[in-house]
């Protein structure tokens, strides 16, 4: 007997429906031989780095040690392909093992500190301090992120990409993004008028987040608009490749040209997950093939940030007058690796100055975070807000009263911050509440069902829990909020609300297009 159209669509696709891949998952398999093996790749490290000089032989090596065992572990659950390429936990271990571990052993190998201000005697005393303080951060970080598993199923609520809706929203957005940045262009009399203001004058953008919100919004929205055409299809890695040099040219025009290397780097991982969660895995190799481009990418693109147009005498010039040049602006190879990627040397130096100094140190008692969650508004409803963490930022390094006009643009991190606020007896609690928001975040994209289209911005999340350990809070606030809200915008705008598996049931067309778990 012919079963009927509507019965048949229902009876094979009420699986997949109901049934969906757990994304992340729980961290608490293998754990133990991953311990063991962070404990033998940090003593040997350690023995290596004790070989090479006798500056090692110092107790500052044990507290840093244990933090590299600490975060060690998930680097090598991530490395073992035992977390999922985006899962935020294993990422973090990939980022903070070395933020963490191999950053400060590298500060005194190399002998490299850029805190200039009356530093410390002994460099080592205090990052084994910090260390110590970090270790205890960290153990509050892995047990506050385990809260939200019990919590974790099955979400009834799919969100499913109208794609007639898509195809008719997305050239608008990106026609008013086009004008939008061409406005930004013209306002300084060119590209060219652009590069000088951004370089030359600081408050020459004040007050320009929200055009920048609209005007470098169009490389992600073409980025969309890519993987929600191709995510019936398949797609080569080659090919995405050489997508990818696409959307890095279309990404220097919208946004790159203001010296932000954190913009663009976002940008290829927020696609790459895009593809990686709706279309097809992401192979792991072309993660380590795009690691050697980001270095690259870091290095020279940190020219532009320091020198603005005459950049181009560094991409032109011998290695010789390269190196001078990345001397001169502070853009060498030590200061990407430990100034760009750490923040061992200033965190260090913070805890110095508070123990020492401490007693006429006006602490901002979360005030920086206040003045962070302000930043959105703009300035003609709030013209006065609370500083973020420029001023005690300032404070601490000079030693004098903050001068608005003399402002240090240094990042703090989350325990330099943290510090900031309530000196180092708030480190531990920052760390629990950076482990809760994370551990919510996998919980919430583990509930997801396959082809939601709400996957479109995970990648946005997964690179924002980077940003919580190695940024300050006005840095994850004002990216959250100038490169995700339109995105999210035309995510809800776009998409069908399927609110119950009943409705799912009830609306065949829009349930063949839900994937299966093999798809």
């Amino acid at each position: 007997m012919q079963m009927p159209s509507i019965a048949r669509s229902t009876f094979v696709l009420r699986a997949p429906a109901l049934s969906r891949p757990v994304w992340f998952g729980r961290t608490n398999s293998g754990v133990f031989s991953s311990a063991v093996i962070a404990f033998v790749v940090v003593l040997i490290t350690d023995l290596l780095f004790m070989e090479s000089s006798s500056r090692f032989q110092h107790w500052f090596i044990v507290p840093i040690s244990v933090c590299g065992i600490l975060i060690g572990m998930d680097a090598l659950e991530w490395l073992r392909g035992r977390l999922d390429l985006y899962d935020p936990i294993g990422l973090i271990g990939i980022l903070g093992f070395h933020f963490f571990f191999v950053a400060p052993l590298l500060h005194v190998q190399w002998d490299y500190f850029e805190v200039g201000f009356a530093p410390p005697p002994d460099w080592r005393e205090w990052l084994g301090y910090m260390a110590v303080w970090n270790a205890v951060g960290l153990i509050a970080y892995r047990m506050c992120r385990q809260v939200f598993h019990a919590k974790t199923g099955s979400r009834r609520t799919l969100w499913k990409m109208d794609k007639l809706r898509f195809q008719w929203v997305m050239p608008i957005c990106l026609i008013i993004s086009a004008a939008a940045q061409a406005a930004v262009y013209a306002r300084f009399g060119g590209v060219v008028g652009f590069m000088d203001a951004n370089h030359n004058d600081p408050d020459a953008l004040m007050g320009m987040g929200w055009i920048f919100m609209i005007s470098e919004s169009a490389p992600i929205l073409a980025g969309f608009f890519v993987v929600v055409h191709l995510q019936k299809g398949k797609i080569r890695w080659s090919r995405a490749g050489v997508a990818l040099v696409g959307l890095f040219v279309l990404q220097l025009y919208f946004g790159g040209l203001r010296g932000s290397r954190s913009q663009t780097l976002q940008l290829f991982m927020w696609v790459l997950g895009c593809c990686h969660f709706l279309i097809r895995p992401v192979p792991r190799r072309m993660v380590y093939v795009g690691c050697v481009f980001v270095m690259i990418f870091l290095y020279f693109y940190g020219f532009y940030k320091s020198m603005g147009a005459d950049a181009v005498q560094a991409f032109t010039a011998s290695s010789e007058e390269r190196e001078r040049l990345a001397k001169q602006g502070h853009k060498t190879w030590e200061g990407m690796v430990l100034g760009d990627l750490g923040r061992a040397d200033v965190q260090a130096f913070i805890l110095y100055r508070l123990e020492n100094d401490g007693q006429d140190f006006d602490y901002a008692k979360g005030r920086t975070y206040l003045g962070a969650l302000t930043l959105p508004i703009p300035h003609w409803i709030l013209p006065e807000r609370p500083y973020t963490k420029l001023k005690e930022g300032t404070e601490i390094q000079t030693g004098s009263d903050f001068d608005p006009q003399y402002p240090s643009s240094r990042v703090y991190g989350l325990a330099g911050e943290s510090m900031l606020n309530f000196g180092p007896f708030g480190i531990p609690f920052v760390f629990a509440i950076a482990g809760l928001l994370i551990g919510w975040f996998r919980s919430a994209v583990d509930r997801l069902l396959p082809g939601d289209s709400r996957f479109l911005l995970v990648p946005l999340g997964v690179y924002s829990c980077l940003a919580i350990l190695i940024g300050d809070s006005d840095n994850v606030v004002f990216g959250l909020v100038k490169d995700g809200v339109l995105p999210f915008l035309v995510v809800a705008m776009c998409s069908i609300k399927i609110s119950s598996h009943g409705d799912l049931m009830r609306a065949p067309g829009l349930i063949n297009k839900v994937p299966s778990i093999a798809s």
